[in-house]
Formats: structure tokens, sequence, C-alpha cells
């Protein structure tokens, strides 16, 4: 089968499988450009359609195209201006690769170099952070060592972590390396796996994360019951503190709030600066708002009340506020009016504030009404029983937490007892696979959210 026949098979079958308005939303418009033996790469029109293809429709892509073939692939949609700086950048990169001297050290520092200061939008709830952040990046290892950065999700830490990265690396010969605690955790668990080469691959690891000037570790919270890798975690820290090396990490609550890591990491996360983010003020998220806007087709047409609408629609996490222009975005792409008013706004995102209503619900208020409704405590929830009458309640609470919040998996089972995150993506798809069986699962849910 040529490529061209299984890119049109493949639209077929997707045509089948979502109603037509989606299909034209989402697909009509994808042109296939490669297919190797482990890869496929897809064209798309706007930056729009690679968040909802991979956020919506990344499973269902990926089972369509196993039927058709029997292959497991990845996916990667891309725009057609990234495709052309792609065929330039090849070239370039040949050219450079011939004339560099063999066994060069080529370093990755995994920074997205995206997230600079200059798109960090600052207001009164995250001045101080700014400030702070461009200290460290002017003199690291000299100055606020440990930098630590708490907040709630969605606030942007990692953005302004980036920003530091990218402001050392730029301005100094500094090797910065961007990780974040899962992927520290990994990379020990690998370790420990490895029964063969094991002193080479103790070597590299401490390579990696000690032979640095700038360590950056997001997350640090999801450390939390990794007991072995804290204890690693304490000796690269101590490895760089002591060569003047520059810390920083970041959290969603302060050292003194993190309870269950070891106390003398917590200690040592006080000897710098701690610095919190809070969630952004009116003022502030609407500067964020005209900031994003700037990189959008619709800039020209929204009225200045729609941004005030918004603002007041989004309190609390810059994410959702990105999720709201994206939806802004796509209902006008589909509408196409002459200008976005007030009264236009309205009828694209009503029904979107309206669904999203519990979008900022806490985990703790989950737990809450999801052990009132069953008669049990927010101890059973976060406990080790495994009874009937208490491990069903527990998924649910996992699931409401995973589908009304914008917390990941890591947090949600840490929140519940400290449960690794594949327990919370098995509860997730037991609900899931209950509520297409279970009539009365949907009514409980509801009931739930009419307590919360």
């Amino acid at each position: 089968m040529t490529d061209k026949n299984l890119w049109q098979q493949f639209l077929d079958m997707i045509y089948k499988e979502v109603n037509s308005a989606s299909y034209h939303a989402w697909f009509n418009d994808l042109k296939l450009v490669s297919i190797d033996h482990e890869k496929i790469v897809i064209q798309v029109p706007m930056e729009i359609h690679k968040r909802i293809l991979n956020e919506n429709y990344y499973s269902l892509i990926d089972e369509t195209f196993y039927k058709l073939t029997n292959i497991n692939y990845n996916f990667e949609f891309v725009l057609k201006d990234e495709l052309e700086i792609d065929s330039e950048d090849e070239v370039i990169s040949k050219l450079k690769v011939d004339n560099l001297e063999k066994n060069v050290e080529e370093w990755e520092s995994n920074l997205n170099p995206n997230l600079n200061f200059d798109n960090y939008v600052v207001g009164d709830s995250n001045r101080l952070a700014k400030v702070a952040g461009m200290a460290v990046a002017e003199q690291p290892g000299k100055i606020h060592n440990p930098l630590f950065i708490y907040g709630k999700s969605g606030l942007g830490k990692t953005h302004l972590m980036h920003a530091i990265g990218n402001y050392i690396v730029a301005n100094s010969k500094k090797k910065v390396l961007y990780t974040t605690s899962d992927w520290f955790k990994d990379d020990y668990v690998n370790i420990s796996n490895n029964s063969n080469n094991n002193l080479d691959v103790v070597a590299d690891f401490k390579r990696k994360y000690r032979d640095i000037d700038v360590l950056i570790i997001d997350d640090i919270q999801y450390l939390v019951g990794a007991e072995k890798t804290q204890q690693e975690f304490f000796h690269t820290f101590n490895a760089l503190h002591q060569a003047n090396k520059q810390i920083i990490i970041s959290s969603d609550r302060s050292p003194d709030d993190l309870k269950l890591l070891e106390e003398r990491l917590r200690s040592r996360f006080m000897w710098g600066l701690p610095v919190d983010i809070y969630p952004p003020d009116f003022e502030l998220r609407c500067k964020i708002l005209r900031a994003k806007l700037k990189n959008m087709t619709i800039s020209t047409k929204i009225d200045e009340n729609v941004i005030e609408y918004i603002a007041n629609n989004c309190q609390n996490d810059v994410r959702y506020l990105e999720g709201t222009l994206n939806r802004l975005m796509t209902y006008t792409a589909m509408i196409v009016p002459e200008k976005i008013d007030l009264n236009f706004a309205i009828e694209a995102l009503g029904d979107f504030f309206n669904q999203n209503i519990y979008s900022n619900s806490s985990i703790e208020g989950i737990q809450k009404a999801v052990a009132s409704y069953f008669k049990i405590t927010i101890e059973d929830l976060k406990g080790k029983r495994k009874s009937a009458n208490i491990a069903y309640p527990r998924m649910i609470g996992m699931y409401l937490a995973k589908t009304l919040t914008d917390e990941n998996f890591n947090r949600i089972g840490l929140e519940f007892g400290g449960r690794d995150h594949s327990t919370v993506i098995h509860a997730c798809n037991r609900i899931e696979k209950d509520l297409k069986n279970n009539l009365n699962l949907g009514n409980q849910l509801k009931e739930i959210q009419n307590m919360m």
C-alpha cells in the first residue's frame, strides 16, 4: 500500500468516527508529510491544531493507523513554516558538522528557547520572583543559592525558570541543565536497574547532574515517597552548592509545607531565597492576554471589553487564559466574524466558562465532597485500606480530580496518599469504562459535583 493510499484510508476511517463539524475543523486540512518505520509527520494549518490533535484525538489517530498497518507509530504535528525551517536547519547543521572537530561534546540543556524574560509578563503577584530571577541570571552561583520558586500550578514558575536558564546560556559559557523531579527520578532508577555496566551508568549520571554550572529542577514536590531518590538529590545538591554552582528549584508549595520530604532537604531549600508567585490579579490577567494576542491572528479584531470579559472569568490560572484564547480563536476560524465584540465572545465562550466552572476546584474540595457522599473520611481516601466501600470512592475522587482540575497524574497521586501516577491512570480508566455501562454512576458524579 502506498503512503498516499494509506493516508486516504486513514481519513476515510476518521470521517466515520467523528461528527462532520469536528472532521472539517480538525482533519480536513491535514497533510501527510512523511512516514518511516516509527514516526508519522503530519502538517497542520494552525498552531491550535497541534494542541487539539494531541489532547483530544491522539488516541483515535493512533488506533486508526494501528488498524490499518498493525504498527504503533509516534506522531508529530508541524506547521508549514516549521517544515521550511527544519529543511534550512538540516543544511546548516550539515555544514556545521563538516567543520566541527571530532569529540566535541554537545550539551542538551532542555531549555525552551521561546520562554524568556522579554515575554514574561510582570505584575504585583510575580514581581519579586522576576527580580530575584534576573539577579540569579546575572550572577549565577553568587546570589540567592538556591532560588526556590513556589506557587500553585499554572502561574508561570516554569516560564521563569526557563527564562533564567536561557539568559545564562546567552550571556555566558556556563553549562545549564533543566530537568524535572520525575526525570531525575527516572535517571536514578535506571542506575538501580542496570546490572551490567553499573559503574559507567553511575558515572554518566553524576556527570550529567554534577558536571554543570546551573541545575534547574521543576516540581520538586514529586520526590515525595521516593526516599532513595531524595538521598541522591541530597548528595547532588551538596556537591553543586559546595562548588558554588547555582541551583534553582520550583514547587507548588513552600519548603515549610513539603512535610513529606526529608528535613535535611527542606532546610537546605531555605539556605537561599524562597520566593512565591501568587495568582494574577485582574490587571495582570489583562496584560497577559494582550501579550499573548500579539502572536495571534485575531489580535486586530478583538475589542478591549472582550479582554476584560475573559480576564474576569479566568481568575487563577495562566494556562486557563491560554486555553480560553485558543477556544476563541477556534470559534472565530469557523464563524469568521468581521469583529470580535463582547456579544460574539459571550456566544463563543459562555458555555465554555460554564462547563469549566469547576476547573479551579481544589483536590481538597473534591475529596471532601466524595467523602461526604459515600459517608467515609478524607483519611480513608488517602489511606491504604482497599475494601470496596473505600477503594471505589477513592477511584472516583481521582477521576474527578483529573477532570475538574488542571493537576497532573503525579500531583493527584500525591494528594491521595502519595500514590504512583500509574494508580491514578488506572483509576481514571476504570471510571471512564464504568460510565459507559452504568447510568447511575453518571448521576452519582453529578450529585458529588453539586456538593462541591
